[in-house]
């Protein structure tokens, strides 16, 4: 465990050990979550790690199908083995 000291804007350093352990590095965001009477700090997950879990904008989704009727077509038009 380590300890903090919250200053007068009730903001915590979190130690440079415990940065480096989870790569939070300065300017990245972070998850404050409070339970149990404890509070739990994590990283957040960065857009690379989310990607690919919302759907596709309206437009993206037209490329999609599109590409996918494409493929599509391909496949009729190869020879049959």
């Amino acid at each position: 465990m380590t300890g903090s000291k919250v200053g007068p804007k009730g903001q915590v350093v979190i130690p440079k050990r415990l940065r480096e352990q989870l790569g939070i590095e300065p300017g990245e965001r972070v998850q404050v979550e409070l339970g149990d009477g404890a509070v739990t700090i994590r990283k957040s997950a960065s857009i690379e790690l989310l990607r690919g879990l919302l759907p596709p904008t309206h437009e993206g989704m037209a490329d999609l199908e599109r590409e996918h009727r494409d493929e599509l077509e391909r496949e009729e038009r190869r020879p049959a083995r």
